[in-house]
């Protein structure tokens, strides 16, 4: 309908028009048409049904003063061609009539008309949510006899070809008010001449007042659409990033939430201190076909815009990185804008209460810099707020399930204690009352049964002594009050002194078959040496006390990726039933129910070993086909990054250090244990004896008193 008009007109010039600028508009002209004696011909067109249903009233006033009102709308619940109190014309919702706004009115003294299309959506300068009274139309509004005339005439045909059968009464429409129409020849009747007023000059301003109130209101929603879209991007992003309290994933998310917000080419978030001198990045967000720099090394002390955002707590935006001093000078800067494309830089500190906590970059790397508005920059900012928030957060979560786990392990500390000192500790005391009880009670008691009182209680009392060492070691390695002091070292050396340590603490009894397969060209580990030291030992320990003499150990080693080594116990034992694999490492385990007091041990050597491995980042594991199938025990450590050329004599000096302390330690321990180990050999030998002297003392005490 506009596009024919225009066309037929073309002096016309459309205009832009607000949908309350034409609200307006349309009820001056239907209160002019109230207002007057005339009966003019009134059509008017609504998108859509709705649209007609809240102004239905005032053409049902206005059909009482004329009987020419024609009233098209595209149905959607009643509405329907028909005559009523006016002529109704349902057109099609295809019809190009559901996307324009029509009001015509042609009387004998005045003429004006209203034709409008909507423009589809709205410019992208203006980004605001969907206000209906800023709709926006494009079109003509006149008091041109001849143009109103045109327009109706144009409209008349539609009414026409949808209700035919009302040919005759708009042909009396066309006469009365002489609106031009063709005749059976194709030419065009001659239109009567009105004397119109021109209203326009007021009209105009009339006009021009509403258009620039709307502008005004438009400039407000736009304002506060921004407004409301920070709000809401802030509230967004903030609620992602808080459904999680793992720092980690705090950052993964802000930055994905974040790039896509604002639509950035790549977008950089990662933890930092003020004192940093690089960091890893580790979390970022990338357009398509943009370059990663994940994994990359971040320089810190050698950039000066990451020391300015540090001084001064600001954000720093850098609009053209190829224009900015402070990257032309600086070679470290240059190399990270070429390498990686950035063409526009804006960087934003995570603060908490003046600490940095870490860094948003924003990138963009076009052909030509991009410009960030103040309000862009000033949610970046808000994000980069709320992120330290969710940051502390998630650290103060960790540190309280940090204190949740020292408090749980006290309670297992506080709970195995009274284990012992229920179980574990009442039998070797029961014995060693017993036969001090015997010794003290029974002064003609035999020298040979003496001693075997003796050994007896010495036994049970170094039994105990190794407990609570054991017990105090393992409580020290749950609670986390344990001071590592991890150096370089050589597995081979380390191997070395465990075997030493357990040759000379078990010299006096036949030992199975050992074999070191221990490669001397591994690279060096990173560990406590005196721990590792300790794990291998228990590890020994434990093979030695289930395998027979004539069985086999072995120890190996081998490099379990480029960032652990893997060291192997194994040997030929008893063997452990699958699922039981992983139980062996806990406190007191027992394989069958007497088999820790015929082989030895207090059941807490494989959880320290445990501990200790778990201390320095690695991982112990247990492998074993079943029972008499013999069994091995896995653990990994950390390796050395650096080369091992240069630090192979320091670190051997170290070794040495270590290995002097040890044997040191070592031989204190074989003078302190040689009467326990004789005794316990004593006891092994003469089991059935003392047994029956003991209860003869027994029976002669009892029958004295």
């Amino acid at each position: 309908m506009l596009a024919e008009l225009l066309q037929d007109q073309p002096q016309l010039r459309p205009q832009m028009y607000f949908k309350s600028s034409l609200t307006a508009l349309s009820h001056a002209m239907e209160d002019q048409v109230l207002a007057g004696l005339d009966e003019p011909l009134i059509i008017a067109s609504f998108q859509r049904e709705r649209f007609y249903r809240q102004e239905a009233h005032r053409y049902r006033r206005i059909a009482q003063q004329t009987k020419q009102v024609y009233v098209l709308a595209a149905p959607e619940t009643s509405f329907t061609s028909a005559s009523g109190h006016y002529e109704t014309v349902a057109f099609l919702p295809e019809d190009e009539l559901s996307h324009e706004w029509h009001l015509i009115v042609i009387g004998q003294q005045y003429a004006s008309c209203l034709v409008c299309r909507e423009r589809e959506g709205f410019p992208t300068e203006i980004q605001v949510p969907f206000i209906d009274p800023s709709r926006r139309f494009e079109g003509i509004w006149t008091f041109d006899r001849q143009v109103s005339c045109r327009a109706a005439e144009l409209l008349l045909k539609r009414i026409l070809a949808y209700r035919p059968e009302l040919e005759t009464k708009i042909a009396q429409a066309r006469q009365l008010l002489g609106i031009n129409s063709e005749n059976t020849d194709g030419e065009t009747c001659p239109m009567p001449n009105f004397q119109c007023p021109n209203p326009d000059p007021f009209a105009q301003r009339l006009v021009t007042y509403l258009q620039a109130g709307q502008y005004k209101l438009l400039k407000a929603y736009r304002s506060i659409a921004a407004a409301e879209r920070k709000e809401r991007l802030v509230n967004s992003i903030t609620a992602s990033i808080r459904k999680s309290l793992n720092p980690h994933e705090v950052l993964k998310q802000a930055a994905q939430e974040l790039g896509q917000a604002m639509q950035v080419c790549r977008c950089l978030i990662y933890r930092c201190k003020q004192t940093d001198e690089t960091r890893t990045v580790q979390h970022e967000f990338l357009s398509p076909g943009i370059s990663s720099v994940a994994g990359e090394t971040w320089p810190l002390k050698d950039n000066p815009l990451f020391q300015e955002v540090v001084q001064h707590q600001e954000r720093i935006y850098i609009a053209d990185t190829q224009q900015d001093a402070r990257i032309v000078n600086s070679p470290t800067l240059k190399k990270l804008v070429g390498q990686f494309g950035i063409v526009s830089w804006l960087l934003v500190p995570v603060l908490n209460r003046g600490r940095l906590l870490g860094m948003l970059e924003l990138h963009h790397c076009g052909l030509k810099p991009h410009r960030w508005e103040d309000d862009a920059l000033e949610l970046v900012e808000a994000i980069a707020s709320q992120i330290g928030v969710a940051l502390i957060q998630a650290e103060a979560y960790a540190n309280l399930e940090d204190l949740n786990q020292q408090l749980e392990a006290l309670e297992r500390t506080r709970s195995n204690l009274i284990a012992i000192t229920g179980h574990e500790l009442r039998t070797p005391l029961s014995t060693i009352q017993v036969c001090l009880e015997s010794l003290a009670s029974e002064p003609d008691m035999s020298l040979d049964l003496r001693q075997v009182m003796l050994n007896s209680a010495l036994a049970d009392a170094e039994r105990m002594r190794k407990l609570v060492q054991d017990f105090l070691t393992l409580s020290k390695l749950e609670s986390g009050r344990v001071e590592w002091h991890p150096e370089a070292l050589q597995v081979e050396e380390c191997v070395e002194l465990a075997l030493s340590s357990t040759r000379v603490r078990r010299s006096k009894q036949e030992l199975p078959q050992i074999e070191n397969e221990v490669p001397p060209e591994l690279p060096l580990v990173r560990a406590d040496g005196e721990w590792l030291v300790e794990v291998l030992t228990k590890l020994l320990d434990n093979a030695c006390k289930f395998t027979s003499p004539q069985g086999k150990i072995t120890l190996r080693a081998r490099q379990n990726g480029n960032q652990m080594l893997e060291i192997t116990v194994a040997d030929t034992g008893r063997g452990i039933e699958p699922n039981r694999l992983e139980t062996v490492f806990e406190r007191f385990y027992q394989e069958e129910g007497a088999l820790r007091r015929t082989t030895g041990g207090t059941g807490l050597g494989l959880a320290i070993c445990r501990q200790i491995v778990q201390g320095w980042g690695g991982k112990i594991w247990a492998e074993s086909d079943g029972k008499d199938s013999g069994s091995q025990f896995n653990f990994t450590i950390p390796i050395v990054e650096s080369s091992r050329g240069a630090e192979e004599t320091r670190e051997t000096r170290e070794t040495r250090k270590t290995r002097e302390a040890r044997e040191t330690r070592e031989t204190r321990e074989t003078r302190e244990t040689r009467e326990t180990r004789e005794t316990r050999k004593t006891r092994e030998t003469r089991k059935t004896r003392e047994t029956r002297k003991t209860r003869e003392a027994r029976k002669t005490r009892k029958t004295r008193k």
